[in-house]
């Protein structure tokens, strides 16, 4: 909002000639620069991040590399779980210039939507072990990280295994036009990044007095962009959206049609995809996304307004595959609701016009569920005054 030649951008004055997205991309430069380089907190510890003060931040990217050590403990057993290895990141919380929880949401959410995002980023051809086979795509993996173990491996043997995982928090919706980038080049900026690492049991099952224990090294890089000045002016792109991921968990399920209200709707709110997967059983994975499984996938408003719907499982994961190249749904168990990849703002979903706005997931009567969590995933953007 503009006064007296000011304007305001996610709560930071701005000389109101200095929004110039023209003269902004025609002259600044795009860094990448490390933000913080430590020993890891420790499995279900937390390692917070402060990000410098400087120029506008487009992206956060988090290299996790170390070692995992296993010891049976002569007649013990060790394996890992359904939620490895991605799960290891089990919570990233952005909070930028009094935003709380812009991202909120898990390491597999941050893969996924690195995937979705990014159209000329694939996992096929690159081989991991998923229960005990190789799978060449649906892993969210690239080729540069080492997994150490498979997902689902059992009867894992006593030894050191060196694993590599790279993450990305898309602090922007779209690192060419900056949408939802934050600007940070003032002394009353605050952005902070909070990383929860998952517990042992999270990541691996143990019998028997088995341990495992993990070493690790964080490394925090930031991608950003410099701000030009001229005549005296600063210039700087339009930065009056703020871009959010948060996830939320759903416990109430049953068979047959389930439907989620979505947390946080209101006015000034764009939705760009919604993905979820079910996570279920006595030893918990993702329910696999096919007819079997599934029945008709919708998202829907008002009475019973549905303007989108797939047939069952198998058919939103066709056309997920479809629209990323890729077949997202075969690990990690995920379908998606995808409003932004052919044309972000035509097809957006407007949270202020579509009341009580709900997911729908109808789960087949065959299916037997023990303990069933439905993760659903939002990513949207707002005008920073929302």
């Amino acid at each position: 909002m503009a006064d007296n030649g000011i304007t305001t951008f996610q709560g930071i004055p701005v000389a109101s000639e200095g929004v110039n997205p023209t003269a902004f991309f025609a002259l600044t430069r795009r860094k990448r620069e490390p933000e913080a380089a430590r020993t890891f907190a420790g499995m279900g510890l937390v390692d917070n991040v402060t990000i410098r003060k400087s120029d506008i931040l487009s992206a956060i990217r988090v290299r996790v590399t170390g070692t995992i050590t296993t010891d049976k403990n002569t007649s013990g057993t060790v394996a890992t779980t359904s939620a490895f290895p991605y799960g290891l990141l089990k919570n990233v919380k952005l909070t930028a210039n009094g935003q709380s929880n812009l991202i909120d949401c898990s390491g597999v959410a941050l893969k996924f939507r690195e995937f979705a995002a990014n159209p000329e980023l694939t996992d096929r051809g690159v081989s991991r072990s998923v229960s005990g086979s190789s799978v060449t795509q649906g892993t969210l993996s690239k080729n540069s990280e080492n997994w150490g173990l498979g997902q689902s491996q059992t009867g894992i043997d006593d030894d050191d295994y060196d694993f590599e995982l790279d993450f990305v928090i898309p602090v922007a919706e779209d690192d060419r036009d900056l949408s939802g980038a934050v600007f940070c080049q003032t002394s009353s900026m605050d952005i902070n990044v909070q990383l929860q690492w998952a517990n042992v049991s999270d990541l691996f099952t143990l019998t028997g007095g088995a341990s495992v224990t993990v070493a690790a090294d964080v490394v925090v890089e930031t991608e950003k962009f410099s701000i030009p000045v001229v005549n005296g002016i600063m210039v700087v792109p339009d930065l009056s959206l703020f871009h959010s991921i948060v996830q939320t968990n759903y416990t109430a399920l049953s068979t047959g049609e389930n439907q989620v209200r979505l947390i946080g709707q209101g006015a000034g709110k764009q939705l760009l995809r919604l993905w979820a997967r079910v996570i279920n059983g006595s030893t918990p994975k993702p329910l696999a996304v096919n007819a079997t499984n599934y029945g008709l996938q919708s998202w829907v408003y008002g009475t019973n307004e549905r303007p989108e719907s797939y047939n069952d499982g198998q058919s939103i994961r066709e056309s997920n595959e479809f629209t990323y190249g890729q077949d997202v749904a075969a690990v990690w168990g995920i379908f998606c609701h995808e409003f932004a990849s052919r044309n972000a703002f035509r097809d957006t979903v407007d949270m202020g016009q579509t009341s009580e706005l709900r997911l729908s997931t109808y789960i087949q009567s065959g299916v037997s569920l023990s303990s069933p969590v439905l993760e659903y995933v939002q990513e949207t953007v707002f005008a920073a005054g929302v």
